[in-house]
């Protein structure tokens, strides 16, 4: 089906070579000399884009523009005009019109602007779609070489910049092949951290920087050059933080960008409580026996974060002026963002953010939170959107005015589970579904990460006998009692807790005040 092309301009006879340019290229143009006219047979025509001289006789092009977007608010118009005053083009983008030429034009700036506002997704998807088949097999071949840690980070980076730029175009085909390639690479990732976790731990590899010595190794060297703010993101995914990357840089220019490793289990009780302590979990558990809850003990896991940052920045010899504030909902938000002048002039302020937590669980629970984040991207979109209108906004907005310098970080990320694993346990064994701690678990070893020494990996030995077990890739472990309920309820939802790319590998983020 033809394009419709609308034209007006009160000198369109001297415009036939272009008309009959357009024509010869398949498009219908209807041509008319002044505005009234145009905006009449706009509203009786469905055109697809609209070209206006700004100086007609009867009404300007400004004035037709206006009433033309009464009635079609959706068809591009492009307004033509001798005059580069800066009024009148400040008039005309205001009025949302899709693109500004300046007279005289040639036949070939009206024909780019057809295509760049008519077949302008069309042209990306073309384009998208054939980078991204030539930087394949280049990703291909990078995964089946002996990778490095840093080879590993920029290969997650790429794959999510990918997902991201494919996610904008309608042809679903590329998206299909990278979800293909995601996998291979997930399942090579598994085997990697397997082969060497032990080993980053004791020093006797190259060692990644790991959150639980993130605050001694990054976060200290920043505060002792400038007041900074620490924020951490519970759950905060690599796509997540690129979604919400543009916000921020309203406000913030990037000073670091890199990405670092959670530890296993990739959950919270762990993860944060590392991070913040400076230790492992055996080595909380053996220095601060207070202040360490064990799987099996009733009551939260995370209820000492503030203490064991304390004892972190006393065993560091740190005499600074710090806070720590943990929000896990809208009023406790709002209450810090309405206080946070009380904080400026701190050395450090911790700020622990529960929201993208509570949403991969809600997810998992509520059917409307389900279907609101259906796949990744709407999962994404609705993080954009919290934090758009979120207390975290006002607050990153006060670091911003404050001039501190400002670290956006996680405990772990998470992943959406596909593939159920059956476990057989005790009673009491702990509820995570990507990770279980226990004595006489039976599974089959092939689909686990088995760690029968949990001291071996600096993990708390709980009971006699007991070992650590953790899922892979896209599994979830399931009880065979009640199996098809939990398959049923838990299948696609996001979890942490295992071995992935999306939960193991988290941005750490510094951030400059404008």
């Amino acid at each position: 089906m033809a394009v419709k092309i609308l034209w007006a301009d009160d000198e369109i006879d001297l415009l036939k070579p272009h008309i009959l340019f357009l024509e010869s290229k398949g498009y219908e143009v209807d041509t008319f000399n002044n505005g009234l006219d145009a905006v009449e047979k706009s509203k009786e025509t469905a055109y697809d884009i609209i070209f206006l001289d700004e100086n007609m006789p009867g009404i300007s092009g400004l004035e037709a523009l206006l009433q033309i977007k009464e009635s079609k608010p959706f068809v591009p118009v492009v307004m033509i005009t001798k005059s580069e005053e800066e009024h009148i083009m400040e008039e005309a983008i205001g009025s949302k019109i899709a693109d500004y030429l300046i007279k005289p034009v040639n036949p070939n700036q009206i024909l780019l602007t057809i295509k760049k506002n008519l077949e302008h997704s069309k042209l990306v998807s073309q384009k998208t779609n054939s980078t991204y088949q030539q930087e394949f097999s280049q990703l291909g071949m990078a995964l089946h070489n002996n990778m490095t840690l840093e080879e590993w980070s920029d290969l997650f980076k790429k794959l999510v910049y990918w997902e991201l730029e494919l996610e904008k175009i309608e042809d679903t085909g590329m998206r299909e092949v990278l979800n293909m390639q995601r996998k291979e690479a997930n399942s090579l990732f598994v085997k990697f951290v397997e082969n060497n976790y032990e080993d980053w731990l004791k020093g006797e590899e190259e060692v990644p920087q790991m959150i639980h010595t993130l605050i001694k190794d990054k976060v200290i060297p920043e505060v002792d050059h400038q007041k900074t703010a620490m924020v951490v993101i519970d759950n905060l995914r690599y796509d997540q933080w690129m979604m919400l990357k543009p916000i921020l840089m309203k406000y913030f220019k990037i000073e670091n960008e890199e990405i670092i490793y959670s530890i296993l289990p990739t959950a919270t009780h762990y993860a944060r409580n590392a991070l913040f302590s400076g230790l492992m979990p055996s080595e909380i558990e053996k220095l601060y026996p207070d202040l360490w809850v064990s799987e099996d003990e009733e009551g939260g896991k995370n209820l000492y974060e503030k203490e064991l940052l304390e004892k972190n920045l006393m065993r560091l010899k740190k005499d600074i002026s710090w806070s720590y504030n943990k929000i896990t909902n809208y009023d406790a938000g709002k209450k810090l963002a309405d206080s946070f002048n009380e904080l400026k002039d701190n050395d450090l302020n911790v700020i622990v953010y529960n929201f993208v937590d509570m949403l991969s669980h809600a997810r998992s629970e509520m059917k409307m939170i389900k279907e609101l984040a259906d796949d990744e991207a709407a999962y994404r979109s609705l993080t954009v959107s919290w934090y758009e209108h979120s207390p975290l906004q006002t607050i990153i907005k006060k670091i911003a005015s404050s001039k501190m310098k400002l670290i956006i970080t996680s405990d772990h990320g998470t992943i959406k589970v596909d593939n159920p694993v059956k476990v057989v346990g005790e009673r009491n064994l702990n509820s995570n579904l990507r990770y279980k701690i226990g004595r006489g678990m039976s599974y089959k070893e092939k689909e686990v990460f088995q760690v029968k020494k949990p001291e071996a990996i600096f993990l708390p030995k709980g009971a006699l006998s007991s070992e650590f077990i953790f899922a892979k890739e896209g599994d979830f472990f399931v009880y065979p009692n009640n199996y098809n309920h939990f398959v049923n309820h838990y299948t696609d939802s996001f979890q942490h807790g295992g071995i992935s790319l999306e939960e193991l590998l988290i941005p750490y983020i510094v951030l400059q005040p404008k």
